[in-house]
C-alpha cells in the first residue's frame, strides 16, 4: 500500500493499492482505498495547494512526472 503526499505542500492525497514493480505512471481509480484531500476539475486532480497532480482518464489517473511523491510497499505480481 502506498500513501501518496504533494511534492510541493507534502499534504497527503489518497492510499494506493500498487501491484508490480516500477514508477508509478498511473493510478487505477479501482485500487486507491482512501482519499485524503483532492480536488477535481476540468478533467485534472489538484492538491488543495493548487499544484495539479493528474490528468482524468475514466478509469484511471495519468501522473503529472514530479508532482507527487509516495511512500510504502509495493506488492509484487504472481
Amino acid at each position: 500500500m502506498l500513501t501518496f503526499k504533494c511534492a510541493a505542500c507534502r499534504r497527503k492525497l489518497w492510499k494506493y493499492y500498487k501491484i508490480g514493480k516500477g514508477e508509478v505512471v498511473r493510478c487505477h481509480k479501482d485500487r486507491i482505498k482512501k482519499i485524503f484531500e483532492i480536488d477535481e476539475r476540468d478533467g485534472k486532480v489538484f492538491c488543495l495547494c493548487g499544484r495539479p497532480i493528474g490528468v482524468d482518464k475514466e478509469g484511471h489517473y495519468r501522473m503529472i512526472r514530479n508532482a507527487c511523491t509516495y511512500s510504502g510497499t509495493k506488492e509484487s505480481k504472481k
